[in-house]
């Protein structure tokens, strides 16, 4: 009889104890439910946050140029059409090794000298222009297409931008590198305070810019940087810098 009463007892502190257990794991699920904060132990108490940057200077192998092309007529001649003076142009890129499909149209428009219609009572035949974007490899082949162009209906030659080829993959170089100095920096730091680098938690990312892209103006003073006659050599474009940073979060021993 007393060993039945003990089996007894400890039966109902069992059912007594799931019956908690089962209670407290509805008020933590209800809680989370209902968007109240549930508290848990962060497994990461001690963290260091470290910055790492890599950088490289490349020149550029794909510089992008607009040429502008406007119809112009001598006096005592007939005007030189935009069709011939386009049929021209596409030779001369042509016969410097530029295929088509690094040639595009960026605008059409037309021109009209109000001034000279007014004074000379001219008719209203209005002068067509076309903008091209050409996409050169370097200095040395712009100069080439500068020689065979028509001076007469060349009106703009302006560099847009520059990049190169291989960007995606000096991109991934440098932020391997940028993750890579971090973590030396993190070992060193963590070491100056006796602790030991752990596991990395986060590594952050900023948002990219685009620093391999420059300005007209910026690229167009580029064209200065020309051989001297002396030296019968040609200085190509300046390098650009490429420049990454990343974050790293790493957890301390």
């Amino acid at each position: 009889m007393f060993l039945q009463n003990v089996s007894c007892k400890k039966r109902l502190i069992m059912k007594t104890i799931l019956t908690s257990l089962a209670f407290a794991l509805l008020a933590q699920t209800s809680m989370a439910q209902q968007g109240q904060p549930v508290y848990t132990v962060n497994p990461f108490p001690k963290t260091i946050s470290v910055s790492g940057s890599a950088e490289m200077e490349i020149v550029p192998d794909e510089i992008y140029v607009q040429i502008t092309l406007m119809e112009y007529q001598k006096k005592g001649e007939s005007k030189k059409d935009l069709e011939s003076i386009r049929a021209a142009f596409l030779v001369a890129c042509r016969a410097i090794g530029i295929p088509d499909s690094l040639i595009s149209i960026a605008s059409y428009s037309g021109y009209n000298n109000y001034y000279e219609l007014k004074k000379k009572k001219k008719g209203t035949d209005m002068l067509a222009q076309i903008t091209y974007q050409v996409k050169f490899s370097g200095s040395r082949q712009m100069d080439e297409l500068v020689e065979k162009l028509d001076d007469d209906a060349t009106k703009n030659f302006q560099i847009v931008s520059t990049s190169h080829s291989k960007m995606p993959e000096f991109r991934k170089q440098l932020k391997i590198k940028a993750v890579q100095i971090a973590r030396e920096k993190g070992l060193y730091l963590s070491e100056a305070i006796g602790e030991k680098l752990g596991e990395a938690i986060t590594i952050n990312e900023p948002a990219e810019w685009q620093p391999y892209f420059m300005s007209a103006a910026q690229s167009n003073m580029l064209m200065r940087d020309q051989a001297s006659p002396e030296s019968g050599s040609q200085i190509d474009f300046k390098k650009m810098k490429l420049r990454f940073e990343v974050n790293v979060v790493f957890a301390l021993k």
